[in-house]
């Protein structure tokens, strides 16, 4: 019979559990899982761990639903079923379009807890936006970070509120007709509080990635490790209601198997998906330009529901800011941003100067829809992986700013915001941590320091991720939501969101309605939506755009001074104009 405490460890040669400060001998039966002789009953309140080869100190369980006292401590146990859900009224619509809001627990609130965070839902609410996006939210060594090193996968951390926080996070915003998002991390493992090597064969020695040793999804005993995964995908949907996952840079999930980890990562999901009777999601974070993700398996593809496309903030960023360094470079055209608009990616097979090779492959558009590809003016990594964590906010002026919103909302495609954009948030959000080991703190400051140096930075002017005032710096001020031109800037966000709902085809799904006319020297550009044209003036000189259609009634404009000419419209610098087209 099996117990919640047993645990798969093929590489310990002996193995006791400590429950509630008594030992429990364990005996290894098939397959390197070791069981009990005899355990306590799992209520809700044990704390246990696991003395590994005789050692005298406990680690946590691999599958650890808490972990109040930190990753280096014992585990907790956790009834996931003892929450009283209140959200039978939710119905998720699916990744259909709606827009995505982009949220770090720890920053978005001055108390940085999910429980906090519920009181900000109805701001989201006003705002119109689909899902909240949590970033991931997995257990880490420390009190803060970003979240990407997570040890425990199956724990949430617990200086966020810890797992029955979760639980009414969701419930709420279901109640509020918000559906959920989850980032999940499980391509490396952060690089303090991993215990996992002692159990078992976790992650592939020798071969690494950006991060650390990548995760053995393909080597001896990896059949395991496959099915730590796929049940930690699936306690999201099942234990939590989430009703999406990010996958975070799957380009670094090492799977040389016929069947790639993420094939089976959506398989599992639509099956479970059946089995609960609500749509499910995967989104991946790839820059690979690679349409299989998103394709049918029916056709050969991994049949994930969606991937980032960062291409199209790449093309937004250099044609708003001017910024042309390192892999913007390719992108310094108003061509760029339209092809973008038309192909949804712009390196389809063509040369990147920065990788110095051809990357990407191109979209068949039928077999991908424009809403499988998720895109953003802004995002956690396009900011905090800046030198000193810059918004746009700090060099665009307030007309710039509502240029990125209309083509990110109005574009063809899914789109995320990142918390605070909608008004112009004026903190940064940079790179940040809390390791607690002297050693570990100082090495990850100092590489932070070399990696800027080397590219022109001043040491003063890159903030110290150890320090906790590059953490505080973070939070979100919420006054300036009301105050001049952050207000303005709100809502404009909020009249886009609408007229994105409101009009059906600012959500169709064929790349077949998309059309974009653009002049290169007057840096002016036209996305057509079906009856909808969508005009922005990219440059610093009042142009007269030619737009097809006849009778045009301006929906919204950014500007004043916009005038529509019997040749075509008006528009002065920096100005975005929403324009109903009639076929006169």
């Amino acid at each position: 019979m099996s117990s919640p405490f047993d645990v798969w460890a093929p590489r310990a040669e002996s193995l006791t559990l400590v429950a509630d400060g008594t030992e429990y001998p364990m005996t290894q039966g098939e397959g390197g899982w070791w069981h009990p002789e005899k355990a306590p009953t799992a209520t809700d309140d044990v704390s246990y761990g696991y003395l590994v080869n005789g050692s005298d100190t406990p680690v946590p369980d691999p599958r650890s639903r808490r972990q109040p006292d930190g990753v280096h401590q014992l585990s907790r146990t956790f009834d996931p079923s003892a929450h009283d859900w209140q959200d039978e009224s939710w119905q998720s619509p699916g990744l259909n379009g709606g827009v995505i809001y982009e949220m770090h627990l720890g920053t978005f609130t001055p108390e940085g807890t999910l429980d906090a965070a519920i009181g900000k839902l109805d701001h989201l609410v006003d705002l119109g936006v689909q899902y909240v996006e949590l970033l991931p939210v997995n257990a880490f060594n420390g009190t803060h970070n970003w979240g990407y090193d997570g040890v425990l996968w199956y724990a949430v951390q617990e200086t966020y509120g810890g797992p029955a926080a979760y639980q009414r996070f969701v419930d709420a915003a279901h109640q509020k007709g918000l559906g959920v998002i989850q980032d999940v991390v499980h391509n490396h493992l952060g690089p303090s509080g991993n215990y996992l090597g002692l159990f078992g064969p976790y992650l592939t020695e020798g071969m690494s990635n950006t991060w650390g040793d990548s995760l053995n999804l393909d080597g001896p005993q990896s059949d395991e490790v496959r099915d730590y995964v796929v049940e930690n995908l699936l306690m999201w949907f099942t234990d939590y209601h989430v009703d999406g996952l990010r996958l975070d840079a799957v380009h670094a999930l090492h799977d040389e198997r016929a069947v790639h980890i993420l094939e089976e990562f959506a398989e599992r999901t639509d099956e479970c998906a059946a089995e609960l009777g609500k749509p499910l999601f995967l989104i991946a974070e790839s820059d690979l330009n690679n349409p299989r993700l998103i394709q049918g398996r029916d056709v050969g593809g991994y049949g994930l529901a969606g991937q980032w496309s960062d291409d199209f903030h790449h093309a937004v960023h250099v044609n708003l800011t001017g910024e042309t360094e390192g892999y913007y470079l390719d992108f310094n055209s108003v061509g760029a941003l339209a092809k973008v608009l038309e192909k949804g990616f712009f390196h389809n097979g063509t040369y990147s100067s920065f990788r110095e090779r051809h990357h990407g492959r191109e979209i068949d558009p039928s077999r991908v829809s424009p809403l499988q590809l998720v895109v953003a003016a802004q995002n956690h990594d396009q900011i905090g992986n800046r030198a000193a964590g810059d918004r746009i906010s700090a060099t665009l002026n307030p007309a710039q700013l509502a240029q990125a919103a209309v083509l990110t909302i109005l574009g063809p495609f899914t789109p995320m915001l990142f918390m605070g954009e909608e008004y112009g948030a004026s903190t940064p959000w940079p790179f940040f941590t809390s390791h607690p080991e002297p050693e570990l703190g100082k090495a990850t400051a100092e590489g932070r320091l070399k990696e800027f140096e080397r590219m022109g930075w001043k040491p003063e002017d890159v903030p110290n991720p150890q320090d906790p005032a590059t953490f505080a710096s973070a939070k979100l001020d919420w006054a300036e939501a009301e105050q001049g031109h952050h207000a303005e800037l709100l809502a404009t966000y909020r009249e886009l969101i609408r007229l994105r709902r409101s009009r059906p085809e600012l959500r169709d799904a064929d790349f077949g309605s998309i059309s974009v006319d653009f002049d290169e020297e007057n840096r002016w550009l036209v996305l057509h939506r079906g009856s909808t044209a969508v005009v922005l003036n990219l440059g610093d000189a009042l142009v007269t755009v030619p737009v097809r259609g006849a009778d045009a009634d301006v929906l919204l404009s950014t500007v004043d001074g916009v005038g529509l000419l019997d040749d075509g419209v008006q528009v002065p610098p920096h100005a975005s104009v929403v324009l109903s087209l009639s076929a006169g």
